[in-house]
């Protein structure tokens, strides 16, 4: 079965038909810089233009970055306010004409990893960390997602998370990766003592650089890079809308 995943993030937006049952992108990538401000008419005219790129007609996935109840956005820490109790799936459908399936961002990336990634078939508590611009999280228990979740905005030390152990903090505040590492150690270590997670995958663009930060970590939780890399938001999106 083919659907067409959609990854929505701060700069681009991106997407590509993505085969569900092997989990892999049909053709590359095809990528739109982000409308700033990303209100919701110029986002969703987006979306409807990578569609027409694909001449696509068919179910789609978007993984957002926000909290998502039914569709509808909850949140809005790294995206336009205005985002704020529209449903998102309804606005996106009503651009493409096609049935849209809006998902979390994390919760999304977290599906392709659990999936065909480094949690394939991994039982118990299994923790995702999308490390970007924020820290995006995605849990599962037994291989079943729990939403939204959204733990990146946790305060540690009266500071959230996310403005403390983010890969753009640590690329703007000029942090050595064991500097760095050592702030993103505090976070799973709180992350530990909540979840008891018996796995730990870190994903995000700064995954591919594990062999820098790793073994700084102290955490008793197996942790592991992901495997999907930057494919894992259009294929988990895809993956949502099955």
């Amino acid at each position: 079965m083919q659907i067409l995943g959609i990854d929505i993030g701060g700069s681009g937006i991106k997407g590509a038909p993505v085969d569900i049952e092997r989990g892999e992108m049909l053709t590359g990538r095809f990528r739109i810089p982000t409308p700033q401000p990303a209100k919701p008419k110029s986002v969703a005219e987006t979306v409807a233009e990578i569609a027409h790129h694909f001449d696509w007609h068919g179910p789609i996935g978007c993984g957002f970055p926000a909290a998502i109840q039914h569709g509808v956005v909850r949140t809005a820490a790294n995206i336009h306010k205005k985002w704020i109790g529209v449903n998102a799936s309804n606005q996106f459908s009503a651009k493409t004409q096609c049935p849209v399936t809006v998902i979390n961002d994390a919760d999304a990336a977290g599906l392709a990893e659990m999936q065909f990634g480094a949690g394939r078939g991994r039982d118990g508590v299994v923790l995702i960390v999308t490390i970007g611009t924020g820290l995006g999280t995605a849990i599962f228990t037994d291989g079943r997602l729990l939403p939204n979740t959204e733990l990146g905005h946790i305060e540690i030390d009266c500071e959230e998370a996310e403005k403390l152990a983010s890969d753009a903090v640590r690329k703007n505040e000029e942090l050595s990766w064991q500097d760095w590492a050592q702030r993103f150690d505090r976070y799973l270590t709180r992350m530990e003592k909540l979840l008891w997670p018996d796995l730990i995958i870190l994903g995000g663009g700064i995954s591919k650089h594990h062999a820098k930060f790793l073994p700084y970590l102290t955490v008793n939780a197996e942790v592991v890079p992901a495997q999907q890399g930057n494919e894992a938001g259009i294929i988990g999106a895809a993956l949502a809308a099955k």
